[in-house]
């Protein structure tokens, strides 16, 4: 009996064998290639998501520039160092002025220009009998540099608190300027001729201050001229002329 038992056990465990290699076989395919199939696939969908892993981590190369503009930064201020000294100043003593370059200026490269004042000039007060109640002044470059004449000469007679007023149109086209040994002249007119000037009296000393291109450089070097012994004449309409290039442009005021 125990024979028979282990007969049949055997037997079905043939039969199982048998169906699970029947549906093995079915699962395949009926050609045969379902092992070779599925590896394939296997290897076809890593290549692919190698290939996408890849592509995205490999950098692209950086763009070429569009032009040499864009390859090459651009210099700036070339305007600012293509301009000249020697700018038109027209509130610097003369109405189209020219205004001094430090080292360049009046179109001379290489010399130095300066402000004419008492130390690097020589100035003299001479009363004129044409015009009447007239005192010219002459100022001489006495230094080794060309010399600015600003604006107008801020004189002082005595011991007067405040400066004589300027003949706004006696302003000329440029500022004046002094070559070594060169001249320059103003004129100051001492009282009306008429007597419309009130009341006048004498004064026997005179300051004459320079000016500088701005207030802030104004020198602080004057001039004394020499007065006659009497003294000159002013009264209340005494005034100045701008400095001037010439003698017969500083007297025609």
């Amino acid at each position: 009996m125990t024979t028979n038992r282990n007969l049949r056990i055997r037997s079905l465990t043939t039969a199982a064998g048998l169906g699970l290699a029947a549906l093995s076989l079915t699962a395949c395919g009926n050609d045969g290639s379902g092992v070779r199939d599925e590896g394939r696939a296997t290897n076809t969908s890593f290549e692919s998501a190698a290939s996408t892993s890849s592509a995205s981590t490999s950098p692209e190369p950086a763009p070429a520039p569009s032009s040499q503009h864009d390859a090459q930064p651009t210099s700036s201020g070339s305007k600012a160092e293509g301009q000249t000294e020697g700018q038109s100043d027209s509130k610097a003593g003369g109405k189209a002025a020219t205004k001094p370059g430090g080292t360049k200026g009046g179109g001379t490269t290489g010399t130095k220009f300066v402000t004419c004042q008492g130390s690097n000039t020589k100035t003299v007060a001479a009363p004129l009998t044409r015009p009447v109640n007239h005192l010219l002044l002459t100022v001489t470059n006495t230094g080794g540099n060309p010399c600015y004449l600003y604006y107008y000469p801020a004189v002082r007679f005595g011991e007067a608190q405040s400066v004589p007023p300027v003949i706004e149109d006696s302003q000329p086209q440029a500022v004046v300027t002094l070559a070594p040994g060169e001249s320059g002249y103003a004129s100051v007119n001492l009282s009306a001729a008429d007597g419309s000037g009130g009341k006048g009296h004498w004064e026997k000393s005179l300051a004459v201050y320079f000016q500088g291109r701005t207030a802030s450089q104004n020198p602080t070097s004057a001039a004394h001229p020499a007065l006659p012994a009497k003294g000159v004449w002013i009264d209340d309409s005494v005034a100045v002329t701008y400095w001037q290039q010439s003698m017969d442009d500083a007297i025609s005021w």
